[in-house]
């Protein structure tokens, strides 16, 4: 079943999870972490289909990240490795985990590049009806394929990251994770347009433009 997502739709907070695809982690040059490696983006820099990606004007190198998110049905802290995670999962979701790639290498922490306004793009809606396990996940920029992988290649599955992310901090109602990207990331320029399509929900669209100053 499809749930509509709009702009009531406020999270406590966004959970994302790094190098989560074998082959995103070596083309930035990294290893495959031995446990879930998380980290945060601010609630702030939600936005929905069609709105518009902003570039600011502290980075030269901003990037689109395309992703499986699932959103939490009701409150999960401390699940045992055998537990079952269905009743935590209200559904799924796509994600565009943008990025100021230029600024996480600078500052060697993920807050501000992954957290300014406009920088995690979801929707179309909400799939609350869905076999997770061998999805097909595409980001396209101007129609050209970016990046195709499958959740099946994550390194760690879904039911998996629920109860690592639930044992680290307590899950909400309408909390996202994000469950990582494959490889292919590129840079965004204003005037593109920015797509995001997983096998079973949908496709999120998000044109680019730059941040007016005044």
């Amino acid at each position: 079943m499809k749930i509509s997502i709009n702009a009531d739709f406020r999270p406590s907070k966004i959970v994302c999870v790094g190098r989560n695809y074998a082959d995103h982690a070596a083309e930035l040059g990294n290893a495959v972490p031995s446990e879930p490696l998380l980290f945060l983006k601010a609630p702030s820099s939600l936005i929905f289909n069609g709105d518009s990606i902003v570039i600011p004007d502290q980075s030269a190198q901003v990037e689109h990240e395309g992703e499986l998110a699932v959103i939490i049905s009701s409150i999960c802290k401390d699940l045992r490795q055998s537990a079952d995670v269905t009743p935590y999962i209200h559904g799924y979701t796509c994600l565009n985990d943008v990025t100021a790639r230029d600024l996480q290498k600078k500052d060697v922490q993920f807050a501000r590049a992954k957290s300014f306004d406009t920088f995690c793009p979801i929707g179309p809606h909400i799939e609350t009806d869905l076999d997770v396990g061998d999805l097909n996940v595409t980001a396209t920029v101007n129609g050209e394929v970016k990046q195709s992988g499958r959740t099946s290649q994550m390194v760690f599955p879904v039911d998996e990251l629920i109860r690592y992310i639930s044992n680290q901090m307590t899950l909400y109602p309408g909390d996202i994770i994000a469950t990582g990207t494959p490889a292919g990331v590129s840079t965004l320029s204003p005037g593109d347009i920015c797509t995001i399509e997983i096998e079973g929900i949908g496709i999120l669209s998000n044109p680019v433009i730059q941040r007016r100053t005044s």
